[in-house]
């Protein structure tokens, strides 16, 4: 009941910054206001070493004076602030440029169904517990392997907040959320190197987290068999991305199919609707009605009900990824998405990790890259990679100090396998992934 009351509270809120500008003047409003409650502790060496309590608000209007827009925001939430960001939003409005495309969401499209997504878990979490649980993941970590030298530490987040979103259509909603997460970080070091990895935990529900001492483990194991890592000399062959690095592949696809980089021309996948992008097995869908998911949400960040569709079917690509401005500007409509996907799943093949090995016989394992060498008008990619090299399906040796390199569009056709080791801890749900072939830069 207090739960409801306080989003009640909030609602309340929202609702007058939408009447206090329609009263200044503006023919169309949009407000949002957040409300986070966390605990973060980490320990390093067996000793504690930060809690922080967090505690942030803020708002946001834009308003609408026909076509020219004006946004303001704060971080108080007294009625004295609440006026003056209004009228801040108004008056910003009043000199700003007639935009065309700018406006509220189609009423049509407006979210009207809020079915409980499980979404708010809260961990009833006391700092001394929180900072046992991070001792005991580090003190994993580092009794694992008498390698693992020293430690960056280990973590245990846990936040609750509130959004509400309202407009002068006539959406007021609000819900609660919370995430939570446990992570650690290690080194190791032997005579010629030294090395760092690390793992983590996510979930909404502090259950489905994994036991700290595993999170412990699997980063100490992660990071010992990095050691002895050597570079390759310069090649072409085959490249699986491990799950962890396959969803940042698929973000590279989800950005060029995105409404702002498609009316602006900056995307190597302008005119691509309803042509082969992929190969014909593969299938890319959005599931924003996923209970606890991490991406879950009845409707986006304008308020617009979100929607359980493909993107990518049998290889060619059904639907870009819009908000109402996107939308407007390339004469199409909102797909819901106004602040990303919502739980995009890559239909999961017949292997895991293993069985690609073996399909790929020789080649590059990547688990970890560096740099933002990804050029999303040419779909030029290049970026530093460590991973291992395989032989005959089996690990042989890790590496590192090396290039892969490629164009999006080849790399996107050229997938061969999409393995069933899917990593749930994102917006974006990939198991690993098997290139036909790429360039490897070495030595």
């Amino acid at each position: 009941m207090q739960n409801n009351e306080e989003i009640n509270r909030l609602k309340t809120l929202v609702q007058s910054l939408v009447d206090e500008a329609k009263k200044q003047g503006a023919s169309g409003v949009e407000a949002g206001l957040s409300i986070d409650n966390g605990l973060s502790v980490s320990a390093r060496l067996g000793e504690v070493e930060t809690i922080e309590y967090h505690c942030d608000q803020g708002l946001g209007v834009s308003v609408y004076f026909g076509q020219r827009k004006g946004s303001a925001s704060s971080n108080d939430l007294t009625p004295e602030s609440l006026s003056e960001t209004v009228k801040a939003a108004c008056t910003i409005a009043r000199y700003a440029s007639e935009d065309p495309y700018s406006g509220l969401p189609d009423p049509q499209l407006m979210a009207n169904d809020f079915p409980d997504l499980s979404l708010n878990h809260p961990w009833a979490l006391e700092t001394e517990e929180a900072i046992d649980l991070a001792v005991a993941c580090e003190d994993a970590a580092r009794g694992f392997d008498p390698r693992i030298n020293n430690s960056e530490g280990a973590t245990i987040n846990s936040h609750q907040g509130i959004r509400v979103l309202g407009n002068s259509l006539g959406f007021l909603q609000g819900y609660r959320s919370s995430r939570h997460s446990i992570s650690c970080s290690v080194l190791a070091g032997d005579d010629q190197q030294m090395q760092r990895d690390y793992w983590y935990s996510v979930a909404r529900n502090p259950q489905d987290l994994e036991n700290p001492v595993k999170v412990g483990e699997r980063a100490a194991q992660r990071t010992v068999r990095r050691l002895g890592g050597r570079s390759l000399s310069t090649r072409q062959c085959p490249v699986i991305f491990s799950a962890e690095m396959a969803s940042g592949l698929i973000g590279s696809l989800i950005s060029a199919i995105n409404g702002g980089n498609l009316y602006r021309k900056s995307s190597f996948l302008l005119d691509a609707l309803n042509t082969q992008i992929l190969p014909d097995f593969a299938h890319i869908f959005e599931n924003p009605f996923l209970p606890g998911g991490l991406g879950s949400a009845n409707y986006d960040g304008e308020g617009v009900r979100t929607l359980q569709r493909d993107i990518v079917k049998d290889g060619i690509l059904q639907s870009y990824v819009l908000s109402s401005y996107s939308a407007r500007k390339l004469g199409l409509q909102s797909t819901g998405n106004a602040g990303g996907v919502h739980n995009l799943i890559v239909e999961p093949g017949n292997h895991d990790l293993n069985g690609l090995l073996i399909q790929m016989d020789t080649g590059l394992l990547v688990t970890e890259l560096m740099g933002q060498g990804v050029n999303m008008v040419t779909g030029d990619y290049s970026r530093g990679a460590s991973g291992f090299w395989v032989e005959q399906g089996e690990i042989q040796y890790p590496v590192e100090e090396i290039t892969i390199a490629g164009n999006l569009k080849d790399i996107f056709k050229h997938i061969v396998a999409i393995g069933n080791d899917v990593d749930c801890r994102g917006n974006i749900r990939s198991g690993s992934i098997l290139i036909e072939e790429m360039a490897v830069a070495g030595e």
